[in-house]
């Protein structure tokens, strides 16, 4: 008898994958919502277009848990206003467009467990920040803001609500970690700015295990951060990419004006520090394999 049926948006992206894969070794059901047909033979996906609010009904049939991921890459592409919107909407109107035929159609949904990001906290210098700890209201701490109470909207049809306010994943296939060490590669690695600033990161096994846990009931429904115990600085990360690397870092530091020069607003994602607390994940019993940064990166690279 197969477990439950899981349906996940944004499927694709970098957590989506491990965890999709994760639940299918588990003996769960899985489907996807996705922009196209998917190529795995052992997952059904069921095609929308959150822009035009269209969305396959029959996408929800049988469905226990719903795993909300997607959105648009956040340092992709400048911020325009353009692009703000569709970074907040493409957030925002997919979990709506999902509760829209809950509230429609009869179905056995009991769980919605969604990513947020640490990005809610936004540039908090050395503060160190717990989920209690109130949100910034720049373009970062905004966009997390509107993106969870649209999750919390879910609690008006007795849905079970988890959060992961999700700090950098760490991988090579995708995210952060391979611009990073691209330079170090090439002996040109530096940190950005003063390489003070704090970057809240976590070990993409250690995401994928956080879901599984939350689907699996072991994690009540609430809001936790997804980071790593164990902060790094913006300096200490690229001196341990280095290490791993065996590469030198001789380059002085990538001056922040002209990150913000090019980058403009979106500079924020580099330069902004964001110190946070793993505390309540783990007094809710949640144990992590990789708790500081230089065995994360052994096993990444290794």
């Amino acid at each position: 008898m197969p477990k439950h049926h899981v349906l996940i948006t944004g499927a694709t992206g970098l957590i989506g994958k491990p965890l999709t894969e994760a639940l299918l070794s588990k003996g769960y059901q899985v489907s996807h919502l996705s922009r196209s047909p998917g190529k795995n033979p052992q997952v059904k996906t069921f095609l929308w277009d959150v822009a035009r609010g269209q969305i396959d009904e029959q996408c929800i049939d049988g469905v226990h848990t719903i795993i909300h991921l997607a959105g648009a890459g956040i340092a992709d592409k400048r911020w325009t206003h353009e692009r703000k919107e569709l970074l907040v909407n493409s957030r925002t109107q997919s979990i709506r467009l999902i509760y829209k035929i809950l509230n429609s159609r009869p179905n056995e949904v009991k769980n919605v467990i969604s990513a947020s990001a640490t990005g809610y906290y936004s540039n908090r210098g050395d503060e160190l920040l717990t989920e209690q700890s109130k949100p910034m209201h720049d373009f970062l701490g905004s966009c997390c803001i509107a993106w969870e109470k649209a999750v919390d909207e879910g609690q008006a049809l007795n849905l079970n609500i988890t959060k992961f306010r999700t700090g950098v994943v760490l991988s090579t296939k995708g995210g952060a970690l391979p611009p990073i060490s691209l330079p170090i590669k090439f002996g040109l690695g530096a940190a950005i700015g003063n390489g003070g600033q704090y970057i809240p990161w976590i070990h993409w096994q250690d995401a994928v295990d956080l879901y599984l846990q939350a689907v699996e009931g072991q994690l009540p429904p609430d809001v936790y951060n997804m980071v790593a115990p164990v902060p790094v600085t913006n300096k200490q990360l690229t001196q341990a990419i280095a290490r791993q690397l065996r590469k030198p870092l001789w380059a002085p530091n990538v001056p922040a004006f002209l990150l913000r020069t090019l980058l403009g607003e979106m500079s924020l994602v580099v330069l902004g520090s964001t110190r946070v607390s793993a505390e309540k994940v783990q007094d809710a019993g949640f144990k992590f394999k990789f708790e500081n940064i230089s065995e994360a990166l052994s096993n990444i690279y290794g």
